[in-house]
């Protein structure tokens, strides 16, 4: 019984991680929400680029998954009231535990790129790593609904 429930809770939080890997911080990737809808888009050459991080989610699902597994295991531990201690601390352990796992998992790495617009105007947008871009590489920004994202312009 402990065993299945906690196949189950390593599968749901192992699911919630892969839903939450397309976002609206890659260059590439749209939300079905997005598609169809006018953009503005605005030409400029890159300035600089610097490596960044995303932070990760910080949702109840770590804490709760990683409580409810600390819980099991510690429960085992020991018999009458060691195995309620037990089942407490493994609670609090697996939750901070959890946490930290679901922000490790769902952080990402991202570029900061600054660009000088053909106006002469400086911007910098945090996206995630998945273009290269240099200074000096032309590109282009590509907005809608106060996202913008930066891809390469093409010849």
């Amino acid at each position: 019984m402990k065993l299945s429930i906690l196949s189950m809770l390593v599968a749901g939080a192992v699911l919630g991680a892969a839903a939450g890997c397309a976002t609206r911080e890659s260059a590439n990737v749209y939300s079905k929400h997005e598609t169809g809808r006018e953009q503005v888009v605005r030409l400029a050459t890159v300035d600089s680029v610097r490596a960044v991080k995303i932070q990760g989610s910080d949702t109840a699902a770590g804490p709760v998954a990683g409580g409810a597994v600390g819980g099991i295991a510690g429960s085992t531990i020991g018999h009458g009231k060691g195995s309620a201690v037990g089942a407490v601390l493994g609670v609090v352990g697996g939750a901070v535990a959890g946490r930290a796992i679901e922000q490790g998992v769902t952080s990402k790495d991202a570029l900061e790129i600054t660009v000088k617009l053909d106006s002469g105007e400086l911007r910098a947008i945090v996206q995630e790593a998945d273009l290269t871009f240099k200074p000096g590489d032309r590109v282009r920004l590509v907005s809608s609904g106060g996202v913008t994202r930066v891809t390469p312009q093409q010849p």
